[in-house]
C-alpha cells in the first residue's frame, strides 16, 4: 500500500504509514497565480493499492485536487484508490430543508465515489441519514472514536460528568460516558441564526458531582459549546472541559469558547489543529485493512463492490 497524504496531514500520516505498513509517499500541491492546480504524485504506482489521506474540513478547497489526485494515480498504474477522510464535510444538508436547496450530502457522497473506489471516514455527522451506505455506492466505512475519548477521560479526568450541548449530541455523548462508566446530562438548545444559539441547563445534582465535560461531535462556530459554558457556570458547576471529536473551528471560535470560561478544549486529530491530543491512527488503520479487504478487482481492472450494486439491488 501507497499513502499519499495531503499538506495538512503530514502529522497524522507519520503514525498512519507504519499502522498501515504503508510506503510514504508526499503530495506536491503546487498553485498557480490564477488559483488552479497543479498535483504531482511519485512516479510508478503500478499494481498498488493507494490511499489518500485528506481531512474534508474545507472541501469545497479541496474537490477539484482530489478527483485529480485520484485519477492520475489511476494513470501511474494504482490498482485501487481509496480515500481517508478523517472529517467529512457536507453531511449536516442531508434533506431538502427549503425548497430549491441542494442536500448537498448526496451529492458530495456521489462526487467522492465517481473518483475513489473506497472511503473511511471517523464519525460523520449522520443525523437523518442512518448510514453511509445509504448515502455512497463504495465500500464506506465509519470508524467510531467513542472508545478513544473514553480512554481519554478515564486517564485524565476520573471524575467527568459528560454534558452534550443538544439532542443531537446525545448520540455520541451516552455511548462515550458507558464507556467511561460515567454519568450524563443533556441540555436544550436553541439556535436563532448561524451564530446565535441559546442553551438551558436541567436542574440535576449529578452536574455538580464532577468535572463537566461538554462533549460534541463538532465544534464550529463554537458558540454551541460556549453558551452551555456559560450556562454551566451560571448554574454553580465548576470549569467545564470542552471535548470535540472534530476540530473544525470556524474563524475565532476556538476563542470564542475559552473566553466563555472553558477549563480547556481538547480535540483529536481528525483535523490539525493545537488542541489535538488524541490520536486515531490505529482505528483508521484497522477500518483501511477493511475496506481494501472488501474490494475486488473485475476483469476490466477497475475495482467494483463485493457484492455488485446490481446483485445488491436484488435481493
Amino acid at each position: 500500500m501507497i499513502l499519499v497524504p495531503f499538506p495538512e496531514m503530514k502529522t497524522l500520516s507519520r503514525s498512519l504509514a507504519p499502522a498501515l505498513g504503508a510506503e510514504l509517499c508526499p503530495l506536491d500541491w503546487h498553485r498557480f497565480p490564477d488559483g488552479e492546480s497543479l498535483m504531482t504524485l511519485p512516479g510508478n504506482m503500478e499494481g498498488a493499492d493507494v490511499a489518500v489521506l485528506a481531512t474534508l474540513r474545507d472541501p469545497d478547497r479541496l474537490a477539484l485536487p482530489l478527483r485529480f489526485v485520484a485519477q492520475t494515480a489511476r494513470e501511474l498504474g494504482a490498482r485501487s484508490v481509496g480515500l481517508i477522510a478523517p472529517y467529512l464535510g457536507y453531511m449536516r444538508q442531508d434533506r431538502r430543508f427549503h425548497a430549491g436547496q441542494a442536500v448537498s450530502a448526496k451529492l458530495f457522497a456521489g462526487f467522492l465515489a465517481d473518483s475513489f473506489d473506497w472511503l473511511v471516514t471517523v464519525d460523520p455527522h449522520l443525523h437523518r441519514i442512518e448510514r453511509l451506505e445509504d448515502v455512497f455506492t463504495i465500500p464506506a466505512v465509519r470508524v467510531a472514536s467513542a472508545s478513544l475519548l473514553a480512554d481519554w477521560i478515564r486517564t485524565n479526568l476520573p471524575d467527568a460528568v459528560f454534558v452534550g450541548p443538544d439532542s443531537e449530541s446525545q448520540q455520541w455523548v451516552a455511548e462515550v460516558a458507558r464507556l467511561a462508566a460515567r454519568p450524563y446530562e443533556v441540555l436544550r438548545k436553541v439556535r436563532i441564526g448561524d451564530l446565535q444559539v441559546d442553551v438551558s441547563v436541567p436542574e440535576s445534582a449529578t452536574l455538580h458531582q464532577g468535572t463537566p465535560v461538554i462533549l460534541d461531535d463538532i465544534a464550529s462556530s463554537g458558540r454551541t459549546m460556549a453558551r452551555a459554558v456559560e450556562r454551566l457556570l451560571a448554574a454553580g458547576t465548576g470549569s467545564p472541559v470542552c471535548l470535540a471529536i472534530h476540530a473544525v473551528f470556524a474563524e475565532g471560535a476556538y476563542d470564542v469558547i475559552m473566553s466563555a470560561g472553558a477549563a480547556r478544549i481538547v480535540t483529536t486529530d481528525t483535523i490539525p489543529h493545537p488542541s489535538n491530543v488524541i490520536g486515531t491512527a490505529g482505528v483508521l488503520a484497522k477500518a483501511v485493512r477493511s475496506a481494501v479487504s472488501g474490494i475486488d478487482l473485475p476483469v476490466s481492472g477497475r475495482i467494483r463492490l463485493t457484492p455488485t450494486r446490481s446483485e445488491r439491488n436484488t435481493r
